[in-house]
């Protein structure tokens, strides 16, 4: 008797703690509850790499609104303005290689949110040459002006019909438009600015995007990076705008009494405040810093990503590099035993053909709209005759939703159609050459030299 009673008490002792587990609801509770911060913090990642990617978007298409003022505010040449516009892809060079190898193996969020702070710290500094340089001095015709029309005088240099008095003043400032020299070296602190610009903004692409491509699922993927280059297409949008409106603005405001100004922005040797938007900019790129230091430096991978054959064409042509370096004691390898790797996996990376097309697409594409880019405000001014603040407002109005329209409609097409990323890089690769080719048409294309009177044609309306 002894021994059934202690078999069904065992017995009973089993069958009452069953029901009290509940296996299934606890699991679906925990696994929700995993799934919550995980998501969230993505999120915030998400929303934190779109401020980040508007404010050194904004900063660039502010830079390219301000390349004439510059010009005209230190006196140097066109060529020298390029050199200071391509500092920023200088500083990219510089430090790219190794950001984007030995940063994926370290706390990526904290990198990037240094290179925020670095980037703001560059911004600012472009705008502080104007609280060291003398207040801008402007030549005043008292018997000659011309405040409707901002063409470039160094069309022709011939005999005219002007007056003798008039025709000193203006042949002195066609001399000093057609041959100008370096006259300040504050530009140099532009150049260096622009060139921490570029250092700063390098861990942003490669490690952001990477952290959401980890960390988000392949359905989403595509769509987040497809909304975060939607967003950094916008910055240019408000940095032209805002160059629109710092070009109203002299640019010695808050100095100098505006009373006693005499040229107006439609005036050839009116300077706005270019330094403003440097200002603002330079703030905005230190507050996007912030959000980086309270992320974590991984986040749980959804189910879909664990599964190793969920996507057999990403595992096919990208291999996983999160390898955690350590030595025998568990501790976390030094940078030497990182660096063993590195050749390695560069020759892996030009072997890879989706890299391979990626890198002949950017190349093809950088090529042909940076200097588009750069001069075409410019050219605006000199060819139409507009103002610095028409112009930066033209090309923000109209070109940059077309593209940022392009970029969010890809990111939905690759969700719904499922592009992958071999697919992918040989469309970017075939539209790339289609735009080249577009801007190739653009040297059958041009317009007349305008005529001005005593330079081109005479004042009786007869060419020279």
């Amino acid at each position: 008797m002894d021994t059934p009673s202690k078999e069904n008490i065992q017995l009973f002792r089993k069958n009452s703690m069953q029901p009290i587990r509940r296996p299934s609801f606890k699991t679906e509770y925990s696994s929700s509850e995993e799934k919550q911060p995980c998501c969230g913090e993505l999120k915030v990642f998400l929303g934190a790499l779109s401020f980040v990617y508007f404010a050194k978007a904004l900063a660039e298409g502010y830079l390219k609104s301000t390349i004439t003022q510059i010009e005209r505010r230190f006196e140097i040449p066109s060529s020298l303005v390029g050199v200071i516009d391509g500092s920023f892809e200088i500083g990219n060079l510089l430090v790219i290689t190794l950001v984007s190898y030995f940063g994926a193996r370290l706390h990526r969020p904290k990198i990037i949110g240094a290179g925020c702070l670095i980037m703001g710290v560059g911004t600012l500094l472009i705008a502080m040459p104007q609280f060291f340089m003398k207040q801008y001095r402007y030549e005043r015709y008292s018997s000659f002006s011309n405040s409707t029309l901002n063409i470039s005088p160094c069309l022709l240099e011939s005999n005219n019909q002007l007056p003798i008095s008039v025709m000193e003043k203006s042949q002195s400032k066609i001399n000093n438009e057609c041959e100008i020299d370096a006259s300040s070296s504050m530009w140099v602190y532009v150049f260096l600015g622009n060139l921490l610009r570029g250092i700063g903004e390098t861990p942003i692409q490669p490690l952001g995007i990477a952290y959401l491509d980890d960390f988000a699922s392949e359905d989403n993927a595509a769509f987040y990076i497809g909304c975060v280059q939607t967003v950094a297409i916008i910055g240019p949008i408000f940095g032209f705008l805002l160059g629109s409106l710092c070009a109203k603005l002299y640019v010695d405001i808050g100095f100098v009494n505006l009373d006693h100004i005499t040229i107006t922005p439609k005036d050839p040797q009116w300077v706005g405040a270019w330094w403003l938007g440097y200002l603002i900019a330079g703030i905005i790129s230190l507050l996007a810093a912030v959000p980086f230091w309270c992320l974590p430096k991984n986040l749980p991978r959804p189910r879909s990503r664990e599964d190793s054959n969920s996507s057999s064409e990403k595992s096919k042509f990208i291999v996983d590099g999160h390898t955690d370096y350590q030595t025998p004691h568990g501790e976390k390898a030094k940078i030497v035993e990182m660096a063993k790797d590195f050749l390695p996996s560069l020759k892996n990376l030009f072997g890879n053909p989706v890299y391979f097309l990626y890198l002949c697409a950017s190349t093809v594409q950088f090529n042909s709209l940076f200097g588009m880019v750069t001069y075409k405000p410019k050219y605006i001014e000199q060819q139409y005759g507009q103002s610095s603040s028409k112009a930066n407002f033209v090309i923000g109005l109209i070109n940059i939703p077309a593209v940022a329209l392009g970029i969010f409609s890809g990111g939905i097409a690759m969700k719904k159609f499922r592009i992958g990323v071999f697919g992918a890089a040989k469309i970017y690769l075939g539209s790339s050459v289609l735009g080249y080719l577009l801007f190739l048409s653009l040297f059958a294309l041009g317009c007349e030299n305008s005529d001005v009177a005593g330079l081109t044609i005479s004042y009786q309306g007869f060419h020279m």
